[in-house]
């Protein structure tokens, strides 16, 4: 083995290794964060849940208990709405950091190879062409299907902010439309 085989080896090996830690950074950052959204949404909905319920306790009649409940359904579900974006957004956000780092490592190995393939092809015995053409097309055809695979990521996560927008206006219409309904019958 020759004294640049090893270079590219090692080379080769530290950007493996980078790509790893910038991965693992991603998701420990995700995970972190994704902790840190819970533990806040968990203490929100504890504290709600205690002024919820001694609110329902001062309640005189079953008139008022209905009254409360269609009151307190809106802001419940809301919170929810806006803690399901807050997860989709950081579910998001990670799906954009790992893409990135993904390709950013497959330009860099298309570059290699492409290079590699061009000095194989400058020293290659006759016939050597073909097989040099046959790489090229190779790294063609890859390259159009990580592309591909990037533009169909891309689409699907417009799709899902579309469907998550729109059941976000659907649940609140419908627990508007409810709540409505239900202080109707509480005033009869």
């Amino acid at each position: 083995m020759s004294n640049p085989n090893i270079e590219q080896l090692t080379a080769a090996q530290k950007a493996n290794a980078e790509v790893m830690m910038a991965l693992l950074q991603s998701a420990f950052n995700g995970v972190e964060r994704l902790t840190a959204l819970n533990m806040a949404a968990t203490r929100e909905l504890f504290n709600n849940s205690v002024a919820s319920s001694q609110q329902l306790l001062s309640a005189k009649d079953a008139k008022d208990v209905a009254k409360l409940n269609s009151e307190l359904a809106q802001p419940n579900v809301d919170k929810l709405m806006e803690y399901s974006r807050s997860v989709y957004d950081l579910v998001a956000s990670m799906q954009k950091e790992v893409t990135s780092v993904m390709e950013t490592q497959y330009s860099a190995f298309t570059k290699n190879a492409s290079s590699a393939v061009e000095k194989a092809t400058a020293g290659a015995p006759v016939g050597g062409d073909v097989f040099a053409a046959t790489m090229k097309s190779m790294l063609g055809a890859s390259t159009k299907a990580f592309d591909t695979m990037t533009s169909m990521t891309k689409q699907l996560t417009d799709m899902a902010e579309t469907n998550m927008q729109a059941a976000g206006k659907t649940v609140s219409k419908t627990v508007s439309a409810t709540a409505a309904a239900a202080a109707k019958k509480s005033a009869k």
